[in-house]
């Protein structure tokens, strides 16, 4: 409080000085010296709108090619369906046929997981062994990387019409040159027992996406940590195991989640590999007689899902069969990305 003297009265009164001043409302906003609050609102909707703006084609096409299919996958269903006749109603007939009463759905899942268990894992420690060797090789670096990855640019149907010319029982390359050595080899895809393992040798021929990625985190390993593992007296299997593995463990996990995923749509290679070994170069209708053959060795749930769709126009169990695999492949997902720890949140 401070004394003035009125011209008035002659007398002096308190008043209150900056310090003694009641404060301001709870309720008000601090506000930025110098900016009014409607001009910061207008410039946080143009952020907001530019932000939009930038991703309205990655937010279209998510609605178009994904909301969409989804909503009406799931619509159609429930319906009986061959796009020639109004959809009808039927509930949940689909599904109780695809559990129930279908006969090829049980082989076609089976080896659906053959694929998810066998071709991933070996896909990744091929990879992972491949570029572990070329991390450490000295000379003539660029021209191997560039021979292991090459098989990869190979489209899938051109590299699965090959390896079944060089693995053919009769005139193939690969058992001429054992029946040089004294092996009789074996029929390959048109043997059920040979057949899978053939289609896993060609993934591990066309590893080389995944090789790629593992060699660029290999390269990305800190080196002053293996040289003070090597002072302290660690072997290469130690430095590997306590110090390679874990600080490359999320490449691991998202090349894990990757291929399950792909594995469980696991489509192009089984179904040229049936039509072309079955003598029927066509996929679709062309390849009734010979689906998943050998036998069913090499029907996969997909290529049964298109076999119904597109071959024998039953799209309302089409989309069925689609609604379940979307719906186990998220359960994996989630499964999966649980287990691994490089996917759950750090411990504070």
């Amino acid at each position: 409080m401070t004394d003035v003297t009125t011209p008035e009265t002659g007398s002096r009164e308190a008043r209150p000085t900056r310090a003694s001043r009641p404060p301001a409302p709870t309720g008000s906003r601090p506000t930025t010296p110098g900016t009014p609050p409607r001009r910061r609102r207008s410039a946080e909707s143009q952020r907001r709108l530019v932000a939009l703006t930038m991703l309205a084609p990655a937010l279209l096409g998510l609605a178009v090619f994904f909301a969409y299919p989804l909503v009406a996958s799931i619509f159609y269903s429930f319906t009986r369906y061959n796009q020639l006749q109004e959809p009808e109603f039927v509930g949940l007939l689909n599904y109780r046929f695809l559990f129930t009463q279908d006969p090829q759905v049980v082989p076609a899942v089976v080896n659906t997981l053959w694929f998810v268990v066998v071709l991933v894992p070996v896909r990744i420690v091929c990879g992972l062994l491949v570029a572990g060797l070329l991390s450490r090789a000295r000379t003539a670096t660029g021209f191997w990387r560039t021979l292991f990855y090459l098989p990869a640019l190979v489209p899938p149907v051109a590299s699965v019409v090959a390896f079944v010319f060089l693995f053919n029982p009769g005139t193939g390359p690969v058992n001429q040159l054992l029946r040089v050595v004294g092996i009789e080899g074996p029929l390959w895809f048109n043997d059920p027992a040979w057949s899978k393992p053939s289609l896993v040798i060609l993934g591990v021929w066309v590893m080389g996406d995944i090789m790629i990625i593992f060699l660029a985190s290999l390269l990305d390993v800190p080196r002053d940590l293996y040289e003070a593992a090597s002072l302290d007296g660690a072997t290469g299997v130690q430095q590997v195991r306590h110090i390679t593995l874990p600080t490359i463990a999320p490449v691991i996990g998202f090349a894990a989640v990757t291929g399950v995923i792909a594995a469980l749509q696991y489509f192009t290679e089984a179904a040229v590999a049936s039509g072309v070994a079955s003598g029927k170069a066509t996929i679709g209708g062309g390849t009734a007689a010979g689906l998943g053959y050998p036998g069913t060795s090499l029907l996969t749930y997909t290529e049964l899902l298109y076999q119904h769709g597109f071959a024998n126009f039953q799209f309302g169990y089409a989309s069925a069969m689609a609604v379940v695999l979307f719906v186990i492949t998220a359960i994996v997902l989630v499964l999966t990305m649980r287990r691994i720890s490089v996917f759950r949140p750090e411990e504070s």
